[in-house]
């Protein structure tokens, strides 16, 4: 649905279409699983539009409704009455009540000179956030659950096999036999620990703890989009699509495919695109990985008149180029960036779900007052065991920048 017909429905039917949106997606691939991704990040926008306006309204009506003077008494309607009513509620029961310090320490105040005395500070209900530094690129690949286990090996057809042909009476067949090869993929503990003090949670109005609590989390979403292009393969961990393992047998993309470039053209789609695959045929469902850096490389290139060559539409972390889908992850060089002693790897294209990532636990994020308490710390941790690899024979065309000088 376009964005001006989502605007008009009312918060009921958004989260309605949210719900359809999340059904067809389970089914959808390429473009119109990227138009989908497009439509719920509108509807979640436009979602928190309607809750921060209904907050405002709220706290409007809340400072209305405290305007008035009210009955004086210890029984009245007086809002300073009812709030000692129930702060001694609360202490009969035993719990813990909070005081205005201007009250407590009255004296204070009273010793401030006309020239000392201190304006009034307001501070806002939130935390304002920061740019996106996550990809995602990790809720793209194919992620598959395997809740307790050690290892997942996937087996994949590198050759179908060419070698019929006419046989003369009695001789043999011609024998085409497919060649397979298998990837293991092991599990790799990966792990985020951050600690605030204890005044944190009792700074006004914003909620700071939470956004240090998400932080680990975030952190790693954000270690695992890299690991996905450029883990190592070493024991127990990713094996990421610029890997190339030492034994010819264990490499799943073959480097002889990769192409090399040394500047973003009016061709350089083109090689891409038709660099990938097999043959007799052109794949339709593959997306670019790539830099940011090398995707306003592609939105400055201009014809002869002038124009700009490539059609670029955004989308936050993913988009589409001349209709190709790509999605930006920094763990990849720029081919843009001036060469270096080595050769470095800087783009992939091919169907994300040709990445296989088995994921062996659920994140457990926790929080803990107990480790620091005599230094008054709040400690977060959250841990995934998971892995990864390539699970398709050239599953992926890579692009290399060559080392300086070639």
């Amino acid at each position: 649905m376009k964005h001006e017909e989502l605007v008009n429905m009312n918060m009921k039917d958004l989260k309605a279409r949210l719900k359809e949106i999340g059904t067809q997606a389970q089914t959808a691939e390429g473009e119109a699983l990227d138009a989908l991704t497009t439509e719920a990040e509108d509807i979640n926008g436009i979602l928190q539009d309607i809750q921060n306006r209904a907050n405002i309204t709220r706290l409007a009506a809340q400072a209305g409704d405290n305007a008035g003077e009210g009955t004086p008494g210890e029984k009245g309607d007086d809002v300073k009455n009812k709030k000692r009513e129930e702060r001694g509620q609360s202490l009969k029961d035993g719990k813990t009540v909070q005081f205005n310090a201007k009250v407590a320490f009255g004296s204070v105040q009273n010793a401030l000179s006309v020239t000392q005395a201190v304006t009034p500070k307001h501070t806002a209900s939130d935390v304002k956030e920061t740019f996106n530094d996550v990809s995602s690129l990790v809720d793209r690949v194919r992620a598959i659950p395997l809740n307790g286990g050690e290892t997942y090996q996937r087996g994949y057809v590198k050759s179908y096999g060419d070698g019929a042909g006419s046989t003369a009476e009695s001789a043999d067949y011609s024998a085409t036999e497919p060649t397979f090869g298998y990837v293991t993929m092991e599990k790799q503990k990966i792990t985020a620990y951050t600690e605030e003090p204890e005044e944190m949670v009792k700074l006004p109005n914003a909620d700071y703890d939470s956004v240090v609590e998400g932080s680990v989390t975030r952190a790693i979403r954000k270690y695992m989009n890299r690991q996905i292009m450029i883990g190592d393969g070493t024991s127990g961990k990713f094996k990421g699509i610029f890997h190339n393992p030492t034994k010819a047998a264990d490499q799943v993309i073959d480097p002889a495919k990769d192409l090399s470039m040394k500047a973003i053209t009016d061709e350089t789609l083109d090689d891409i695109i038709y660099g990938y695959g097999g043959d007799e045929e052109v794949e339709d469902v593959a997306v670019l990985i790539l830099n940011k850096k090398d995707l306003k490389a592609f939105a400055k290139l201009k014809d002869k008149q002038g124009r700009k060559f490539y059609t670029i539409v955004n989308h936050g972390n993913t988009g589409t180029i001349d209709g190709v889908p790509y999605v930006i992850n920094s763990a990849c060089k720029a081919v843009t960036d001036a060469q270096t002693s080595t050769a470095e790897y800087c783009m992939a294209y091919g169907p994300l779900s040709n990445y296989e990532m088995p994921i062996f636990s659920d994140i457990d994020a926790r929080k803990s007052t107990d480790y620091k308490f005599k230094q008054g710390q709040i400690a977060y941790r959250a841990d995934i065991f998971a892995g990864g690899a390539v699970a398709a024979y050239n599953g992926f065309i890579r692009v290399k920048r060559p080392e300086a000088g070639k």
